[in-house]
């Protein structure tokens, strides 16, 4: 362990204390003392409580809301090498849970570099660095990811909007060997083919207006990747798509936000008897389809591009050709900031309720939030909501949340951000 060179240090308000001493590593702007503009986006930096005693280290943001994501807690030392060393812990983590060939490698506070985002195509790495202060490590990061992985290519995906807000530019950019512009991955035994530097499809959510009310954007565009804290695939749903396969058997299965298709490939490999994959991106339809094909099953999965919220209109009208029994309801996060969050959740409702009107008896809804703006109480809130406006009795069957190689922190709620229910309708 060693103290960085000339440490520059800060001091906490005591009103500040309070999260920190419960183990939450973020620390706000209104939480400082003071804010010293003269320290560098991102530079590592010494915190100490009001009484001048030890209370971390970690990466300074003069200019963000979060001023200062922690390294370490109760010390102003960084152990030698502490770039290594993590991403080391969180790779021999993945090989114990199984996830080698692809997976989120790295999952940044969870595994403790603040604002770094690895995951693993085979034998590609994507990274984000959506904090100033991983963005100062990606040389060092570029150079133990190499030596850990030995990959073909590293490439860079920093267009999250999030990287604004800590006043850093929006780039992509090859940073090691070559990147292939798809790639072939597989998931519980089923083939996919990803995107990754040709850019990714966008799928179109309704957007909620302030009366609860929702506009829906017509046409499509295939931008750049990168949709939340994604690289071009949801690893974080890998474990539950394998939880619902036994599921899927023998059920008409109408999989809304399809995606790239993972849900409706897994229903249709799973033996459901009709599929239904809806997207409102044709970029997206078209990728499905092929994914489908990869895995022998051309016509056994229909895709459609479609807005979501007209299929569950036509379907509640009964306006639809064939009803179905099990509805995959996994749309993009709608709360965009805290402040939209009523307004997202309303339309969450509305689109729960929809589904679970034109469900039959013993019909099945799984529903997905991927926001951590949305607690586990709010989303249960928003399906009890929502089977009280569909006049129907909703059975809870399992609640699950992210991935394990997503690791969820219990002193940073943040890190817990997908949560997945499964339903039975009575």
């Amino acid at each position: 362990m060693h103290q960085p060179t000339a440490l520059k240090t800060l001091k906490l308000k005591f009103s500040g204390e309070r999260r920190l001493r419960q183990g939450h590593p973020w620390i706000f702007s209104n939480e400082l003392e003071n804010i010293d503009r003269t320290i560098s986006p991102g530079e590592i930096c010494g915190v100490l409580f009001n009484s001048g005693r030890s209370a971390g280290v970690g990466f300074f943001n003069p200019h963000s809301l979060i001023a200062v994501r922690l390294l370490n807690a109760d010390t102003l030392e960084l152990e030698d090498n502490f770039v290594g060393a993590r991403l080391k812990k969180a790779m021999e983590y993945r090989k114990s849970l199984g996830v080698t060939e692809s997976g989120r490698m790295f999952f940044g506070e969870s595994d403790g570099l603040p604002g770094l985002i690895v995951d693993k195509y085979g034998d590609v790495l994507v990274v984000e660095t959506v904090s100033a202060g991983a963005e100062l490590l990606k040389d060092s990061i570029t150079k133990q990811l190499c030596a850990l992985y030995k990959p073909k290519g590293i490439y860079y995906l920093n267009t999250h909007e999030f990287r604004k807000l800590e006043g850093l530019p929006l780039y992509s950019e090859t940073a090691y060997g070559e990147v292939p512009e798809k790639v072939l991955i597989t998931e519980n035994g089923l083939k996919y083919e990803i995107p990754l530097t040709s850019g990714q499809p966008r799928s179109f959510g309704s957007e909620a207006k302030a009366d609860g009310s929702t506009l829906m954007p017509i046409g499509d565009s295939y931008a750049p990747k990168g949709r939340g804290q994604k690289t071009g695939w949801y690893f974080d749903q890998r474990e539950n798509r394998a939880f619902l396969a036994p599921w899927f058997r023998d059920r008409k299965v109408l999989d809304l936000y399809t995606y790239l298709g993972a849900f409706a490939v897994t229903a249709a490999a799973a033996g459901a008897k009709a599929v239904w994959g809806v997207d409102s991106s044709a970029a997206a339809v078209a990728l499905a389809e092929k994914n489908a094909a990869l895995n022998g099953l051309k016509g056994k999965a229909l895709f459609r591009k479609e807005d979501a919220e007209r299929v569950l209109s036509a379907l509640e009208n009964g306006e639809l050709p064939e009803r179905p029994d099990f509805i995959l309801l996994d749309p993009p996060n709608f709360v965009r900031s805290r402040k939209n969050l009523n307004q997202a959740a309303k339309l969450l409702v509305k689109l729960n309720s929809r589904a679970m009107a034109g469900l039959p008896a013993g019909g099945l809804l799984a529903f997905s939030s991927c926001s951590h703006h949305i607690s586990r109480e709010i989303f249960l809130e928003i399906l009890g909501e929502a089977a009280s406006r569909a006049r129907k009795k909703a059975v809870l069957l399992e609640l699950r949340a992210q991935a394990k190689d997503h690791p969820i922190l219990l002193n940073m709620p943040e890190t817990e951000y997908l949560h997945f229910a499964l339903l039975r309708l009575q």
